[in-house]
């Protein structure tokens, strides 16, 4: 029961990603936290980065890689910070840092503030996806705050260019620190099916559902699972 509950929630959050941009861990993070949280951060970021590479490829002819290469700069510490964090904070903290990082993406992607993604801001971009990436396997809401107002397929291509790199930079990192192994790896395997399924049934239905419908329900299954990631570090 617990891997059909874990598939589900992979198949979803890959089926919102393949259409925002990001999305797949916001959504299945808390759930698969509260399932176990062995889920947390490895075998959610190997999903991400199996789904930014089918991503990567569909939209390679949207990508700037001229304007990420700031970001992958400024992922590199982010990285290394997030991973340390790991090291200092129990799993009933991760809990409550993972459920405040999903309220707070919710909150940034309903603001109608504008950033133009200048070399600088696309640097602090990618220290703060590193560093939320690593640590709770959220790593998409800065760098989709700062292209939030680009054209769809660039957004789409760009951000999953950006994850194939921050996602391998992440498993390196954990795996360094003891967080990505065997016992990972074999968690991570029934993901992918789901995974690539979400994807597949993304690239055939997205023409039928409004894009802003989309985002509005992901917000609200990110805003529940949040909270019930918060709550579960007071029980």
């Amino acid at each position: 029961m617990e891997i059909l509950i874990a598939t589900v929630v992979i198949f979803i959050g890959s089926y919102i990603q393949s259409s925002l941009g990001f999305g797949l861990a916001i959504v299945s993070a808390p759930v698969l936290f509260l399932i176990d949280p062995l889920y947390v951060p490895a075998p959610i970021t190997v999903a991400a980065f199996t789904l930014s590479l089918a991503n990567a490829a569909k939209h390679s002819h949207s990508i700037s890689f001229s304007g990420l290469k700031y970001a992958v700069i400024g992922r590199i510490p982010g990285t290394i910070a997030g991973g340390l964090l790991l090291l200092w904070i129990s799993l009933k903290e991760l809990a409550l840092w993972l459920g405040i990082s999903v309220l707070v993406a919710v909150l940034l992607s309903l603001t109608k503030v504008k950033f133009n993604p200048t070399p600088r801001k696309m640097f602090s971009a990618g220290f703060l996806s590193g560093f939320m990436g690593t640590s709770s396997s959220i790593g998409g809401p800065p760098m989709a705050l700062l292209l939030q107002h680009e054209e769809n397929d660039f957004i789409r291509a760009n951000m999953a260019a950006f994850f194939c790199v921050s996602c391998l930079m992440s498993l390196i990192m954990l795996a360094v620190i003891g967080r990505f192994g065997l016992q990972q790896i074999l968690i991570s395997l029934p993901l992918m099916p789901a995974t690539l399924a979400g994807y597949w049934v993304a690239m055939r239905t997205l023409h039928k559902i409004s894009h802003e419908v989309l985002r509005l329900a992901s917000l609200f299954l990110c805003a529940v699972a949040g909270t019930i990631a918060i709550v579960s570090y007071w029980v």
